[in-house]
């Protein structure tokens, strides 16, 4: 076969779903190692802002954190998607890729129904009530994240303990 033939072969599903996997894995480590910084430091420290640059700085981390979480995010749940239809041919059973979905449904859900409202409300200006709420709400994304990592992790081996690619 030719370099030309072979570089322009499809590959095999397997493999495919497999590049998935890893991007989506990528993808929710980088987030569940994000929200826990987000979590434990980020959030608090909102709090001991001056009033006087509270709002400028909310806005400009809303700004700027949306060009970090928004292509993860993305690419998170566009490979859940792809490894869900081409679940098959990873060898692993379709309720894993489910739940690993439904995870991505309650982080999505809890990001535009509690975090978004939380940053709406904080840009409005500082509010002690409003901060404790977004760190105490956080908790639902910190908590899906970690548990979409550890459901990865768990596919990750499995796959690797059936045969080696």
């Amino acid at each position: 076969m030719s370099i030309i033939a072979t570089l322009t072969a499809p590959l095999p599903l397997y493999h495919v779903t497999i590049a998935a996997l890893l991007i989506q894995s990528f993808a929710t480590f980088a987030m569940t190692g994000l929200i826990w910084l987000i979590q434990g430091v980020h959030y608090p420290l909102l709090a001991k802002i001056g009033a006087g640059e509270f709002t400028e700085y909310v806005h400009l981390h809303a700004k700027d954190i949306t060009y970090i979480v928004g292509p993860l995010m993305l690419v998170e749940v566009a490979t859940a998607l792809a490894c869900l239809y081409w679940g098959k041919a990873l060898g692993v059973p379709a309720w894993i890729l489910w739940i690993g979905l439904a995870l991505l449904f309650i982080i999505w859900g809890a990001t535009a129904f509690l975090s978004v409202p939380c940053h709406d409300a904080l840009a409005r200006g500082y509010d002690l009530n409003v901060i404790h709420r977004l760190v105490e709400t956080n908790w639902v994304r910190t908590v899906a994240w970690t548990l979409r990592s550890g459901l990865l992790l768990w596919t990750l081996w499995l796959i690797l303990s059936k045969k080696v690619v």
